[in-house]
């Protein structure tokens, strides 16, 4: 689990690292955004299935948690095959930053087109350790995350220009304070299903049997 030290949505200025080249998992596609009793899905929201899943998974994760990085690469794919594909779970991510490099990696993601940023976000979770100083001895950060851009089709000039937009500050201070003080969050990943939320860090295992949980009591089939 990735314990909440402090919010910093600032960019973070460090020099030059070479990056590794991993192949993406299987890609998210973007769905409209939906209502739901007890909670609501805006259209900041990044989503991934159909609106009208009868269980949706609200996932809060930041670019520069390991765990959230290995639910990332390890359980997703099954998450995706087994729920979101069939129609059964309708996946929302919000990032929650932790660190200081979680701010200018959410400006990126966010300047990137809608339809690019799980991709972006799965690239940065596999490459954590080339561009993550806050968890990894990375000598420059901030070229780490120039470099990642570069190949996510991004240029160096816009990609320098995305970290250094502030813009985007409000509403990822407000997801935040909602998500603390809506779920009473303590850190990433944190997993709600249908408005409950669990323990930060909860794995795999566990999330399986809340999702199933919920799918039989809406009288929908179990994967």
């Amino acid at each position: 689990m990735h314990r909440i030290v402090l919010f910093v949505l600032g960019a973070a200025a460090l020099g030059a690292l070479a990056v590794a080249w991993l192949e993406f998992a299987p890609a998210r596609n973007d769905a409209l955004p939906v209502a739901a009793p007890g909670f609501s899905i805006s259209e900041y929201d990044r989503t991934v299935g159909n609106p009208k899943a009868p269980v949706v998974l609200i996932e809060y994760g930041a670019p520069v948690c390991p765990h959230c990085a290995q639910f990332d690469m390890e359980d997703f794919p099954e998450l995706k095959t087994s729920y979101i594909d069939t129609g059964k779970v309708f996946y929302v991510f919000r990032v929650y930053p932790v660190r200081p490099g979680d701010g200018p990696a959410e400006r990126l993601l966010r300047c990137l087109p809608r339809e690019k940023y799980f991709s972006f976000l799965d690239l940065l979770f596999r490459n954590q350790p080339q561009w993550d100083g806050d968890e990894y001895p990375v000598a420059d950060s901030h070229a780490g995350l120039i470099r990642m851009a570069r190949i996510a089709g991004m240029g160096a000039e816009q990609a320098e220009a995305c970290m250094q937009d502030d813009s985007t500050n409000d509403a990822i201070n407000q997801i935040a304070q909602d998500g603390q003080k809506r779920y009473g969050l303590t850190g990433t990943p944190t997993f709600v299903v249908d408005g409950v939320p669990a323990a930060a860090g909860e794995h795999w295992p566990q999330l399986r049997s809340r999702l199933n949980t919920a799918l039989a009591a809406k009288g929908a089939t179990v994967p």
